[in-house]
């Protein structure tokens, strides 16, 4: 007889793992014990040896699909004990940091669905119907170990039909810590703005959603607002009261609607149909305008997400609407309402009912969002479905063999948090633009939610961005006096390179493009348009796109056409500017005047090389968008435009020879501007135009870091930061990289903008650690 203990670390928790083994110990006769020890499981196992391998390799082989075994470490126990039967125990919290934390949410299983569209299951349009296998994990829980009373489940008392279910082994709902029914909640209602209860039934709210009206629907992780998408009333309507007029809006839809106004990837299809059930960018199709209003998306695309709920599936019962605009219930900039009274509050002059529910959201949690490029699906958000997941790194030995708990905070927008333990990187959910207070504080206490949920001790280093005034560069030094530790800045475009080499656990050398709209630079100007040399761990800015001035600083990168007017200058005489510049009625000409005189003078003007700034102006060009109202706007509608175009042709492949103009690792954009002015004036299509600024981007980036990357006998070149969202940018570049024989390097469980920018943080500290250590 042998007695075994066995700790289990990885996500072992909210996963059913604890039945799981209970079952197997069972079937393979063997006595003793399982418990959660808050951040791994602890297995006793008492039998003869060869039950005890065949228990062993069903531990590995059987384990539940949403659960991930990091290590498994086997301890031969002496003790004369001899046990009675194999039991589940009570949860212990062990005060031994270890690593682990809980799944994220996902979405409701086949199982439970059917009992909900089942008119003989007592759980029958029950929107909170949850097993093991599926629903709410992060955003309900409290703190470790993941055990009911420890969720905001411990405010419903389990009914007896459910506690039988909760105490069978047999039962897939056997410890399943989001248990519930409709006899002992949580509940579902319908409210006016003023909180008073108009409704019980999930059916009233699709009436109201079919006739026109705006629903604040209060989800898993937080609260969405819904309308019909096929209403141009209520898609305006919703515009109007958001002060949204031009962000696309994302649709729910059922899987069978798909095809009919998206022509879907195999890759698309299987991401979107992923337990996860992120939002997806879909290119549309020529029958999209048979069933949208054409209110709702004005780009080539439009952000897809399934049903991933009960409630969700509900919504579609008893309606001929094939979708609803499901859009994040939050003014701009601010976090999402998940506590009925701020709902109320927040959205009481918005929404014109709203379908609430009392169960407390814990960790509010944003849907995430994803895009095909080049074939593979890439991170736009990390967020619901993912966070607080870790990713791995194993091929650096300082990463692999780090015993350090490092914390990075990420830049000012699209804020990300995470946590390094050992060699798993932790990030937070998408927190969004912590300039906002509010936002501000969400960001705080995500951070201290996922120190608290990984069990983390101590914080031996915090990172944060170079900029001075960021709130998260403010935070972070508030942390290192909090924990004594020191306290470490890493530029923002060598975060997105880091981001990258990390994504990819490809640490060899490499050059590395990095494309986006703004970061502070090492010189103190306005960087964006940047090439890397990434050499035995040491990363050297040797190339960038010209520097511009933009006039008024940062409004310019708000009216693209104060960042035109720059450029447009460098190349065209005053009466001559003005002339072309007062066509587009934005500007009065004694605007127009101050403007050319703070350029002449260098008065409250900056320097920048953003690649983000340039899409912008020739969109101002084309007269595509003149005033930014949401992140990237004005590129964004650009790559919409440059999409309609045919395609490459030998008329545009000449026109961008022409047009690039390198000296000494800079490429001169204004060439590239001039061309764009050029062919406007010739009266060429701007869909033309638009793509070829895209291409003659894409091919200067590539030519400067291919002719280093062959400079320096190097392999591998990369592409990173929020302009390699751009299809056509990143796919061209791509393309250009494979033509010289070279391996891309792109990311994949990352985001490539700044939602990964605490990851690059995060991954050149550890890189470079004989450097810090010594600060």
């Amino acid at each position: 007889m042998e007695l075994k203990r066995i700790d289990v670390k990885g996500i072992v928790q909210g996963v059913g793992f604890r039945p799981f083994v209970y079952r197997i110990a069972r079937e393979n006769k063997l006595k003793g014990h399982v418990k959660n020890m808050g951040n791994y499981v602890e297995i006793l196992v008492q039998g003869n040896s060869n039950d005890i391998s065949l228990f062993l390799s069903d531990l590995i082989s059987k384990k539940p699909p949403l659960s991930h075994l990091n290590d498994i470490k086997i301890t031969n126990i002496t003790s004369k004990e001899i046990y009675s039967d194999f039991f589940i125990k009570l949860s212990e919290k062990t005060e031994n940091e270890e690593e682990g934390t809980i799944p994220p949410d996902i979405s409701i299983c086949d199982e439970c669905l059917y009992e909900i569209m089942n008119k003989n299951d007592r759980r029958e349009g029950y929107a909170f119907t949850a097993c093991t296998n599926c629903g709410p994990r992060f955003t309900v829980i409290e703190k470790l170990p993941y055990d009911r009373e420890n969720t905001s489940m411990d405010d419903f008392s389990l009914c007896e039909a459910c506690k039988l279910e909760y105490e069978n082994p047999k039962d897939r709902r056997f410890h399943a810590q989001a248990t519930c029914c409709k006899n002992c909640g949580p509940n579902l209602f319908i409210t006016d703005k003023y909180g008073k209860i108009i409704s019980k039934s999930i059916y009233d709210a699709v009436k109201f959603l079919e006739n026109g009206k705006i629903l604040a629907i209060k989800g898993i992780g937080g609260t969405h607002l819904v309308c019909s998408s096929s209403s141009d009333t209520a898609v305006l309507e919703l515009r109007k009261r958001l002060n949204r007029p031009t962000q696309a809006f994302a649709i729910m839809t059922k899987v069978e609607y798909i095809n009919y106004f998206s022509d879907t990837s195999k890759v698309e299809l299987n991401t979107i149909l992923s337990p996860k059930r992120p939002i997806v960018a879909l290119k549309k199709n020529k029958f999209y305008k048979n069933y949208f209003s054409a209110h709702v998306s004005n780009l080539d695309t439009i952000g897809v997400m399934l049903p991933y709920s009960g409630l969700h599936y509900l919504l579609f019962e008893n309606t001929n609407e094939i979708s609803y605009i499901m859009t994040s219930a939050n003014l701009p900039g601010l976090p999402m309402s998940v506590d009925n009274d701020q709902i109320l509050e927040k959205l009481g002059d918005i929404a014109d009912y709203f379908l609430l529910h009392d169960r407390k959201i814990i960790n509010r949690c944003d849907d995430s969002v994803l895009k095909e490029i080049n074939k593979k699906m890439i991170f736009l958000r990390r967020s619901r479905g993912y966070a607080p997941e870790p990713v791995e790194i194993i091929n650096q030995e300082n990463i692999k063999y780090n015993k350090k708990n490092i914390l990075a905070l990420g830049p000012e927008l699209n804020s990300v948090a995470c946590l390094v333990k050992n060699n798993k990187f932790y990030l937070t959910q998408y927190i969004g633009n912590t300039g906002k207070y509010e936002t501000f504080n969400y960001l705080k206490s995500a951070v201290l939610n996922l120190i608290k949920i990984t069990n983390t001790n101590k914080i031996d280093a915090i990172v944060c961005d170079l900029h001075p005034e960021f709130n998260s560069t403010h935070f972070a030094n508030e942390l290192g006096k909090k924990y004594g530790c020191k306290v470490v800045q890493i530029q923002h475009h060598e975060s997105h390179a880091y981001s990258l080499i990390g994504d990819s656990d490809n640490f060899k050398n490499n050059i590395t493009i990095a494309i986006d709209g703004l970061g502070y630079g090492n010189d103190g100007n306005i960087w964006g348009g940047e090439i890397f040399l990434f050499k035995d761990k040491n990363i050297e800015r040797i190339g960038h796109l010209k520097e511009h001035f933009q006039p008024g600083g940062d409004l310019a990168s708000k009216y693209p056409l104060r960042m035109l007017l720059s450029i447009l200058k460098e190349f065209l005489e005053v009466k001559e500017l003005l002339e072309f510049i007062s066509r587009y009625g934005y500007f009065s000409e004694k605007e127009l005047k101050i403007l050319i005189f703070q350029l002449e003078k260098g008065i409250n003007v900056s320097k920048t090389t953003s690649t983000g700034r340039i899409l912008d102006s020739i969109s101002a060009l084309l007269s595509v968008c003149f005033e930014k109202t949401y992140d990237g706007e004005p590129s964004i509608r650009l790559e919409a435009l440059a999409n309609s175009y045919s395609g490459l042709n030998a008329e545009i492949e000449n026109a961008v020879k022409e047009s690039i103009e390198i000296t000494g690792n800079v490429l001169n954009t204004t060439k590239i501007v001039q061309k764009c002015y050029e062919m406007l004036i010739y009266h060429e299509p701007v869909e033309k135009i638009a793509y070829f600024a895209h291409i003659a981007l894409s091919d200067g980036l590539s030519k400067i870091a291919i002719e280093n990357a062959k400079k320096y006998s190097i392999e591998y070149v990369g592409i990173t930061g929020g302009v390699s969202y751009n299809k056509i940018i990143c796919e061209r570049i791509i393309e250009n990289i494979e033509k010289e024989s070279l391996k891309p390097l792109f990311h994949e469980k990352i985001p490539n903008g700044d939602g990964g920018i605490s990851f690059g943080q995060a991954v050149g500290y550890l890189l470079n650690l004989d450097k810090y250590d010594k600060i």
